[in-house]
């Protein structure tokens, strides 16, 4: 079967702004479970080997797409860097709900796509938003976090807190990239304000979902803590550890080989395994 690819899509949505898409899917007659990945912080649709990793999800027979968000740091004319550092510092929660609901609703409109099987993915802190949206959203009847937080509530604490909402923006260094990146105390604000809405904890407990939770064992951003309280909330759930992963699962960016990492190459087998058990 021959792999389509529909590469930076533009969505509009309203309430945020322009952003881009992409769609990879296997030319058929039967209508695809619809899969979403949602990126994590500092991530973006075309990070490291996201790319192949959406060509497996394609070849196996699923719907598969991957967008950046509207506020993730890259832009429409240049989906693979971080030049508008001022809409990232403007970037909040609520908007990466936004941008992950418009994203749904046009996909599953598509006449390749299966509207009864709509699936999320989502990586590190885009784990936490897909839970959430998992909770709000009752067309979604899958959810697969990989590497994802337990919690929203990730900001600097007392004194740092403090000083944030003083200066009213505080920066965070990019390893990769060696950019200063800021983050508007805009983003504490709307947590405050919507801090019901954001409670994962509370979203797990209480998804309607088939649901499986991933993580490495040596990851070093988020702890493999934090998958086993998700999978504590929702015994339902199933959770699948792999031994030795990082937080990328042994992917990087750039990424130059034409295949996956192992650790990424076996998660990837995984989740398409749970998907086609319990929703082909």
């Amino acid at each position: 079967m021959e792999l389509i690819k529909k590469l930076n899509i533009k969505l509009e949505n309203i309430e945020t702004r322009d952003f881009l898409a992409d769609a990879l899917y296997s030319e058929t007659n039967e209508k695809m479970p619809l899969v979403i990945f949602v990126h994590g912080y500092k991530g973006y649709k075309d990070w490291g080997a996201w790319n192949l990793m959406a060509e497996k999800f394609a070849e196996a027979g699923f719907f598969f797409v991957k967008f950046n968000s509207s506020h993730n740091g890259t832009t429409i004319e240049d989906p693979y860097n971080f030049g508008d550092l001022e809409a990232f510092g403007n970037n909040n929660y609520s908007k990466e709900l936004s941008d992950l609901g418009v994203v749904i609703d046009h996909f599953v409109k598509d006449p390749n796509v299966d509207d009864q099987r709509i699936i999320l993915i989502g990586h590190s802190r885009g784990g936490g938003i897909s839970i959430i949206k998992t909770f709000e959203d009752e067309r979604i009847n899958g959810l697969i976090t990989l590497a994802s937080v337990d919690t929203l509530e990730r900001f600097p604490k007392d004194e740092a807190l403090e000083n944030w909402k003083n200066e009213g923006v505080y920066y965070v260094l990019n390893g990769r990239t060696k950019q200063e990146m800021p983050h508007y105390y805009q983003f504490y604000e709307d947590f405050e304000k919507n801090i019901h809405r954001f409670d994962v904890e509370r979203a797990t407990e209480m998804a309607k979902a088939y649901v499986l939770i991933v993580h490495g064992t040596h990851d070093e951003s988020v702890s493999v803590k934090n998958a086993e309280h998700l999978h504590i909330l929702n015994p339902n759930s199933e959770l699948f550890l792999v031994e030795g992963a990082d937080h990328t699962f042994g992917a990087k960016e750039p990424w130059t080989e034409n295949r996956l990492p192992e650790h990424l190459k076996t998660i990837t087998e995984k989740c398409i395994d749970f998907i086609n058990k319990n929703m082909k």
